[in-house]
């Protein structure tokens, strides 16, 4: 068995396709709540993601001397935009078509991303140097990145799901996702070392990024569960979010602050968590990434 490098892995970009017309609205069976808890991320993703790539552009220069990690950035950027792409189809031809409009919701998560966090500060942030604001941005997708791949380690591991009933081409697409994240989960952090490095930023940075995130994972699955017209009406509940975990279909707020805790710990470096293994041992087997690594039909494999 070859030797895995935890921290430099070859970071590729799959070009996967996924089909919706088979997965169901509530594709967790007699789950719609917890659908909609985990549906949350196809509202955030898209925006999320080319917002990563819009400002990796910017940071490619703070890095030109570095040729390994400059390799990993373009990788990493190409994976993100497959991500955004392949989320945007779950709105477009998975949500959309079963008569749940996401637009209302996707439109303000855009504007956040675009506004909020563009390239120009918010006003109370407008004094801050530009590179020192860039440098605070590329801080906050290091937080997240920390996040998504730990995220992504527990999809992989989430056999309950499995055990569930969970539409197999969503399981598809959230576990190729979350293998692709624990692949580049050191990319993030080693252009935050790499451009600033400071604690107090990353620190700073870390909980502008994810202090809002049960906020809006509520805020988004309430308001799936109010335009989702088989449900009338009904909004998550405390309770509903206990029995997802329970069941084991939704990571326990207990899990969320110990990622926090891990990441905060000033000798942090992702290529200590996740394991690149069982994220490379799943994207062997993935419908879609297979699909993505196999010729075209009627090409020779083996032709130059």
């Amino acid at each position: 068995m070859s030797e895995i490098d935890e921290r430099h892995p070859v970071i590729t970009p799959r070009r996967v396709r996924f089909d919706w017309d088979g997965t169901p609205l509530h594709w967790i069976p007699d789950e719609p709540v917890a659908t909609h808890f985990i549906n949350v991320l196809h509202l955030l993703l898209p925006a999320g993601e080319r917002w990563f790539v819009h400002v990796y552009k910017q940071a490619l220069p703070l890095v030109e001397d570095d040729e390994r990690l400059r390799a990993e950035v373009k990788g990493f950027m190409g994976q993100e935009a497959v991500h955004a792409y392949s989320h945007q189809g779950v709105l477009d031809r998975q949500m959309l078509a079963r008569g749940l409009d996401p637009r209302p919701l996707t439109a303000r998560v855009e504007w956040m991303f675009k506004v909020l966090l563009g390239d120009r500060p918010p006003l109370p942030l407008r004094l801050l140097p530009r590179r020192r604001w860039l440098n605070l941005r590329i801080g906050i997708i290091a937080g997240i990145e920390h996040y998504t791949a730990v995220l992504g380690q527990w999809i992989l591991d989430a056999r309950e799901l499995d055990e569930a009933g969970a539409d197999p081409t969503m399981m598809d697409l959230l576990r190729w996702h979350g293998a692709e994240e624990v692949e580049h989960r050191s990319v993030a952090f080693d252009v935050y070392e790499k451009v600033s490095g400071k604690y107090w930023l990353r620190f700073v940075a870390f909980f502008l990024g994810v202090l809002a995130l049960p906020m809006a994972v509520y805020l988004g699955a309430a308001y799936l569960c109010a335009k989702d017209p088989t449900l009338k009406g009904v909004r998550p509940r405390v309770r509903d979010y206990r029995r997802a975990v329970r069941r084991g279909v939704f990571p326990s707020n207990r899990f969320m602050v110990a990622a926090a805790r891990s990441y905060l710990r000033r000798d942090y470096h992702p290529s200590q968590e996740c394991s690149t293994r069982k994220a490379t041992d799943y994207l062997a087997t993935s419908p879609a990434a297979r699909a993505a690594a196999a010729p075209p039909p009627g090409r020779d494999p083996g032709a130059a």
